[in-house]
């Protein structure tokens, strides 16, 4: 069994910065990659960023390129999201996930490709 939990949301206003981290436990050795998906209000859940754990070759979502970035620690099984120039818009709760086996780099961006999900970090921005 593998177990994400995220922490480190929170409110704040535009702007601003916020981390988000997301601890891995369990059998996540030879995992192939994570990745951290949001859910605004009324919205479908969508990509945000992901990253390769052997490698490190990283992706983002045109949304949040060049204000988040995604990085991992192997040896702590932990993965962040360091989210600058937050925007209201990138108000929603915050998914890590994993997966598990290798995939196209392409797929990183569907939900279907990840294994196991976190519950989830909300994240409000103020205007």
């Amino acid at each position: 069994q593998v177990q994400l939990v995220e922490s480190g949301g929170g409110l704040v206003q535009a702007g601003d910065s916020l981390r988000l981290s997301c601890a891995a436990s369990g059998r996540t050795f030879n995992s192939y990659a994570m990745g951290w998906f949001r859910q605004a209000p009324g919205k479908e859940r969508e990509f945000v960023s992901a990253i390769k754990w052997s490698g490190g070759n990283t992706y983002y979502a045109d949304s949040v390129k060049g204000r988040f970035t995604i990085s991992r620690d192997n040896a702590k099984n932990t993965l962040d999201l360091q989210m600058n120039s937050l925007k209201p818009e990138d108000t929603a709760v915050y998914y890590c996930a994993l997966v598990r086996r290798l995939i196209r780099s392409g797929s990183l961006i569907r939900e279907s490709a990840y294994d196991h999900w976190g519950q989830g970090t909300q994240v409000t921005v103020s205007s």
